[in-house]
């Protein structure tokens, strides 16, 4: 099979081939210190998100710069970066299907890994399953802090699964998973807070509940790009989970601060890389990036640097850009920053990693596609 690698080590921005996942590496590397510092900085811990990424090399990039390990959100896509030499994985998702627990349980043999949980009897089957291979599952109560979507109900619920979990042979109660996955791209920074300030409130109370029953919580996770401050200065979570700060997208920079200024924590580090493949019409352009480069779920994506044009629309295989004052020209390239990241990364099986505008790294998705 092609190994369909758009670039060459050493050559040339505008010899890449699109289109592609560029990472521009100075804007990403600042990202990745700029996390480190403010988790260094409150005396917590980041366990990054890799369903943003899906890359060992990138994982290891976290780690070099402080990170503890990764979270997943799917076994295969765990399995793959264990593969790629990543020692400490937490599945920060329910795995319910019989295989899965046996896939999970045989890779607890190869690495740390930590999985969340919402249901007893989930907890029994993960149980049964670590014991048939004489391993240790160190499993997280996930509660529902107001997302509406996977979690036992805070307080007395979720207490008696970790209690549950703790009784278990080849299980350990390692603590609570508590992410507001909802409020991460809520735009205005006072309703943002409102929800984050109330997934506080049920977590503190879970981890007291938890503590007057004799059982303490190593990780208190969660946290996203957006919403990451509020819980890291918290004194509740020890753990943050933020995935998309290392490339952000478009929907990520509407988000507000308190001042009503965009997010402007991180930078556009990911880019997909374009090429202008028909011009014949003077007010627009076709370019080679469409729905099958990219998820436009959170919105079309939004020309990096430029106000004059706008990219406005897709179809399988082609972009339209608006070019009112006819400036593009058939063979140009332009960097796009996506609507949606995770997804958009899901799509391709490399990136290109340019510094000065030269190929410096290539860096394959390594769980690309990984969904199991």
């Amino acid at each position: 099979m092609p190994v369909n690698i758009p670039a060459d080590v050493g050559a040339g921005i505008e010899a890449i081939d699109t289109p592609c996942l560029l990472i521009d590496l100075d804007a990403y590397e600042r990202n990745i210190q700029r996390m480190a510092r403010f988790t260094r900085d409150h005396d917590l811990r980041h366990r990054a998100h890799a369903k943003t990424h899906k890359s060992a090399d990138i994982a290891h990039d976290q780690m070099a710069a402080g990170a503890v390990g990764v979270c997943c959100q799917k076994v295969s896509e765990a399995e793959a970066l264990v593969h790629g030499g990543v020692r400490d994985v937490l599945v920060s998702n329910e795995v319910v299907n019989p295989h899965m627990i046996e896939r999970l349980a045989a890779m607890a043999r190869q690495a740390r890994v930590l999985v969340c949980a919402d249901d007893a009897a989930n907890v029994d089957a993960l149980a049964a399953a670590a014991a048939r291979y004489d391993a240790r599952l160190e499993v997280l109560v996930e509660i529902d802090v107001g997302a509406g979507r996977c979690g036992v109900a805070p307080g007395a619920p979720a207490v008696a699964l970790a209690e549950r979990i703790d009784a278990a042979p080849h299980l350990a109660f390692a603590g609570l998973q508590a992410y507001e996955g909802k409020a991460q791209h809520v735009h205005d920074f006072n309703e943002r807070r409102a929800r984050i300030d109330e997934a506080i409130a049920r977590t503190r109370d879970t981890v007291e509940r938890l503590e007057q029953a004799g059982l303490a919580c190593d990780i208190v996770g969660g946290a996203g790009t957006g919403t990451y401050a509020f819980e890291g200065g918290s004194g509740v979570y020890n753990e943050l989970q933020c995935g998309s700060y290392i490339f952000m997208d478009a929907d990520y920079q509407r988000i507000a601060m308190a001042d009503g200024r965009p997010i402007d924590d991180f930078e556009n580090s990911l880019f997909l890389y374009t090429t202008v493949m028909s011009k014949t019409k003077a007010d627009k352009a076709i370019c080679d990036a469409g729905l099958k480069a990219q998820s436009v779920d959170s919105g079309p994506a939004v020309v990096f640097g430029r106000d004059d044009i706008e990219y406005i629309g897709a179809s399988d295989e082609h972009g339209v850009i608006r070019d009112p004052d006819n400036v593009l020209r058939l063979g140009d390239k332009l960097r796009l920053v996506p609507g949606h990241c995770d997804p958009t990364v899901n799509i391709h099986d490399w990136y290109v990693g340019v510094r000065g505008g030269v190929v410096e790294r290539l860096l394959p998705v390594t769980a690309r596609g990984m969904c199991l």
